[in-house]
């Protein structure tokens, strides 16, 4: 069904725009895009406030949305962390899963997320017997996405090792296909559709031993599908691979064929000159989680320097202490304020291409993430007369969803020329937080 949506004011980047008509056709692409339309035409749904492209989370681990507040109880680092999430994967099963990632996905949407990519390692049962269907878990994640009315990018892990070719330990034999060739004959199995897309992971050069990486990096590369990789995310991961290799871990995925046009490194938190250089050259990408980054005290990744050596900038919720991408665009600015004492590292603009246009390509969906014909209709209308945004002048509208507004502030959310929020209420989840509370209270039972 065709369909006009006008925009107040619309993001074609890089300038705000006021009065834009999208027209959106039956396949759910946009037709048409015409500005300097004063007035809604006929018959077209009306967008009040900031429009921009629908936000991509491009780094997410659904389960650990059941973390939120309970590990903030004490004290700690990443690894004490990590105890208390072995606890809660555990206990997850293919439904359970389903449950809890339809009602965080549909967070997601609440937050004008319309695409995210899941790092999906909880593959198997907990002992590490594989289900009747071996991609159940994966399944169960992209049937939760089409519930919630987003798409996803399926990052199917590979995740092999407790450390550096050590043996699983208990908390990870669900994680393990055993072998990097296993864990591709099963994730050969999963099947893209339209709102679906499957990817690669490497978990970490922590979990995946060397002799492994050209295994996945090959699958990948034949189809030609993002891969993923968690990187020197912490100090402990850079002197493990040192002692294991004698070498970074920028430098073991180079050798072994990782890096590249379609991989994205997460984090990129404690690299050297060498590495960053690295990753620029061969124009790897980078997903900051900067809300994730600080609550479990990583450190402040060199994002501006990976920018300016050539690594396209990505954003993600990660652990989702909160689901916010406005937050992960301000905080990267800010943390970087704080750490050189300057104002002005990124432009709004850019901040918002990271969460959008640069997000979906790091994710496999390089026609989204704008507003102009033939991409995805992916729309999040942003309020510009809440106590956040109220008096904010229009032509720095993007300035103010930046650096003032919050995933409260998302009124509106159409993904391919659908309505999948209207008037900040979920239209196929209609009580988030009761389904956020029931899936959740059922992992402490």
């Amino acid at each position: 069904m065709q369909v006009t949506y006008w925009l107040e004011h619309a993001w074609l980047d890089p300038v705000v725009e006021p009065g834009v008509a999208v027209e959106v056709a039956g396949d759910g692409r946009i037709s048409a895009v015409r500005t300097g339309v004063e007035a809604p035409p006929p018959g077209a749904v009306v967008l009040r406030g900031f429009t921009v492209p629908g936000l991509a989370n491009a780094h997410s681990h659904a389960f650990h949305r059941a973390l939120r507040s309970t590990v903030q109880v004490g004290s700690g680092t990443f690894w004490t962390w990590r105890e208390i999430m072995y606890q809660v994967a555990s206990r997850l099963t293919p439904d359970s899963y389903h449950a809890l990632a339809r009602a965080v996905y549909a967070e997601m949407a609440l937050a004008g997320i319309t695409a995210v990519g899941e790092f999906h390692y909880l593959h198997h049962a907990p002992d590490g017997t594989p289900y009747d269907d071996p991609n159940a878990m994966g399944e169960a994640l992209i049937a939760a996405a089409a519930e919630a009315g987003i798409r996803i990018t399926l990052l199917d892990t590979a995740y092999l090792s407790s450390g550096f070719g050590a043996a699983p330990d208990r908390h990870q034999l669900r994680f393990s296909d055993g072998t990097a060739e296993a864990w591709a004959e099963r994730c050969s199995a999963l099947k893209e559709r339209e709102h679906a897309r499957i990817g690669a992971a490497v978990h970490s050069v922590r979990a995946v031993p060397a002799r492994e990486l050209g295994t996945v990096a090959a699958w990948a590369g034949a189809r030609r599908a993002p891969l993923h990789v968690h990187l020197s995310e912490q100090t402990a991961e850079n002197e493990g691979c040192l002692d294991a290799y004698g070498m970074t871990p920028t430098q073991l995925l180079a050798e072994h064929g990782v890096l590249g046009t379609r991989t994205t490194g997460v984090h990129n938190t404690h690299l050297t000159d060498g590495d960053i250089a690295l990753i620029g050259s061969t124009a790897t990408g980078t997903c900051m989680c900067p809300t994730t980054e600080r609550d479990l005290a990583d450190g402040i990744g060199p994002a501006v320097a990976l920018q300016r050596a050539g690594s396209p900038l990505s954003l993600g919720s990660d652990s989702h202490a909160v689901i916010d991408l406005l937050e992960e665009a301000r905080a990267m600015e800010l943390d970087e304020r704080l750490r050189t004492r300057r104002r002005g590292h990124w432009t709004a603009a850019a901040l918002l291409r990271a969460a959008t246009a640069d997000g979906h390509a790091a994710l496999g969906w390089p026609e989204a993430g704008r507003i102009e014909p033939g991409a995805p209709a992916d729309l999040a209308t942003i309020a510009l007369d809440s106590v956040r945004t109220a008096g904010a002048v229009p032509r720095l509208a993007a300035e103010t969803a930046v650096f003032a507004a919050t995933a409260s502030d998302v009124r509106d959310v159409v993904v391919g020329g659908r309505a999948v929020v209207r008037d900040g209420v979920h239209a196929l989840v209609p009580d988030v937080p009761s389904a956020l509370s029931t899936a959740i209270a059922a992992l402490r039972t």
